[in-house]
């Protein structure tokens, strides 16, 4: 058996790394679309100064894209170096997507980004636009294909198990492609970076106002933010109801943690605002609930149930037992390939193997599971949810507050008052966190909320690690927080640098904090 020390720092790692890189993530999603924006209007207009609002804001865009690169290519190589056997079980389905993402996106992503930034006095007016808006496609096919391979293991359709090959294989890859699970992540996933994109440049651009400096500048990217803005979060807010969809369909264990369903309740069900969690007896002390919503969420139906936990672990269960009818058959195929009766058994209940092979946590021969060891396995298929009902309530009230924010700011645009409105411009700026806290929370409750599964329902996480020794582990680990913290030190200090320089760092001549010499340049 597998330690639970190496199961855990194995996690640990990954977490680490995947959130670290999902800070860079979603602000090179959200400012690639401003930027063909701002572009748009000065190829439409022939207004110097929205070029130089692409440029600017370029400029930030590109240090972030640098930053993310590098932190993404080492939280790839991960499942080959901590998650062998999750490779070696899965590579075939799971790999498909990401090559596509280096061959098709990543590549076309990194070629225009070069000629974004070098082609300004070489290309036409039309042609940069182009390339610009490549750009934008490249990073959302990127963050596509991603999302497809991460959507398969959340819900992992057109794929079955093969007892000849002992690993998954892929039997429809239109399925895998087209995974319901997949598409509503990645539209709630691009709108919420886009989301992110837009607080980046609205806080920065009331920075700005506040200080009164570079106002007409400030003023038109206070406006492209607040509009583009709007219209991301409400998508954010929409599609964030497709994916609760999408879970209650697919995950259920995720739907009854989120929500602290302890017990079933009638149809439709209410959805809980806040409440008192006991985990320990499994229930709730109070809890404040809004009557009717949970349920036309979850199941879009006055009549389905959604399965409380008490009820999902008692099917678990049930699982459990008929997967290590599954296991032995398995065990037996693997000794005896053309056993015919065995191929029946497996036949019959292979879709419980993975319940089965939950055991292995505990022993190395299911058949000397106890009635507690079952229980044990039982309890884990679902995860602790406390963690997960409060990160997914702090993640939807960071979403409406930004709505506020958003709608406020995009009237004050139509009102011509943005810099008459100084409370608007400070909450504005302290709200530049909030896009980012919200990513990482939702990022915890998909990722979190599928264990103890890497493919859920299929493949247990403890089996999924490869065996390395502790040591090698904190070593790893170490190294890896230390080196991304350097690399998020360097993105905060260029980042603020440039943010503090502004337009001016542009040398155009035509802004604040630059010579009055300057000679323009790129007019």
């Amino acid at each position: 058996m597998i330690s639970e020390q190496l199961v855990d720092l194995s996690r640990l790692q990954f977490a680490a790394t995947a959130l670290y890189h999902f800070l860079f993530v979603p602000l090179t999603i959200g400012m690639v679309w401003m930027l063909v924006i701002m572009e748009s209007v000065y190829v439409m207009t022939g207004n110097v100064i929205w070029k130089d609002m692409t440029r600017f804001w370029g400029k930030l865009f590109g240090i972030n894209f640098a930053l993310g690169v590098t932190t993404g290519i080492t939280l790839e190589f991960q499942f080959g170096t901590n998650w062998a056997y999750y490779s070696h079980y899965v590579g075939d389905i799971f790999g498909a997507p990401l090559a596509i993402e280096g061959l098709m996106a990543f590549f076309l992503e990194s070629t225009m980004i070069g000629l974004f930034f070098f082609g300004w006095d070489r290309l036409s007016k039309t042609q940069h636009l182009l390339v610009t808006l490549l750009m934008a496609v490249g990073t959302n096919l990127s963050a596509l294909w991603i999302l497809i391979a991460n959507g398969w293991m959340q819900n992992p359709v057109g794929a079955e198990f093969s007892y000849q090959t002992m690993r998954m294989e892929m039997t429809d890859f239109w399925a895998v492609v087209f995974n319901p699970d997949a598409q509503a992540k990645f539209v709630h996933t691009v709108s919420a970076g886009y989301a992110t994109g837009a607080m980046f440049v609205l806080s920065i651009s009331s920075w700005y106002l506040l200080k009164g400096r570079d106002i007409e500048f400030a003023k038109r990217s206070f406006r492209v933010a607040a509009a583009f803005g709007l219209a991301s979060v409400l998508s954010v807010i929409v599609l964030g109801d497709e994916s609760g969809y999408t879970v209650g369909e697919a995950q259920q264990t995720k739907m009854a943690a989120l929500e602290a369903m302890w017990e079933t309740k009638p149809a439709p069900a209410p959805l809980t605002l806040v409440a008192s969690i006991n985990e320990a007896e499994q229930k709730n002390n109070w809890e404040v609930e809004i009557p009717w919503l949970m349920g036309l969420i979850g199941t879009r139906s006055i009549s389905k149930e959604i399965p409380g936990i008490h009820e999902i672990k008692a099917k678990n269960r049930e699982r459990i037992v008929r997967g290590i009818v599954a296991v032995n058959a398995l065990e037996t195929l693997r000794a005896h390939r053309d056993d015919a009766k065995a191929k029946e058994v497996f036949e019959r209940y292979k879709a419980d193997l993975g319940f089965g092979l939950l055991l292995k946590k505990y022993v190395t021969d299911v058949n000397q599971a106890t009635p507690d060891i079952i229980d044990k396995a039982m309890n884990d298929t679902v995860p602790r949810v406390t963690p997960m009902f409060w990160s997914f309530r702090i993640m939807v009230g960071l979403g409406f507050a930004m709505l506020a924010l958003f709608s406020l700011a995009f009237w004050s645009t139509l009102k011509s008052g943005c810099t008459k409105k100084p409370w608007l411009l400070r909450w504005a700026l302290w709200m530049l966190p909030a896009p980012w806290i919200a990513c990482e929370l939702g990022w915890f409750v998909a990722e979190y909320g599928r264990q103890p599964w890497t493919i859920y329902g299929v493949l247990p996480t403890h089996m999924s690690v490869s065996n390395l020794s502790v040591n090698s582990l904190y070593g790893s680990l170490a190294g890896f927080i230390v080196f991304y913290t350097v690399l998020l030190i360097v993105e905060m200090f260029l980042m603020i640098k440039f943010a503090r320089m502004g337009p001016g760092s542009l040398s155009t001549g035509r802004y604040d904090n630059e010579p009055a010499h300057t000679t323009p340049a790129h007019a």
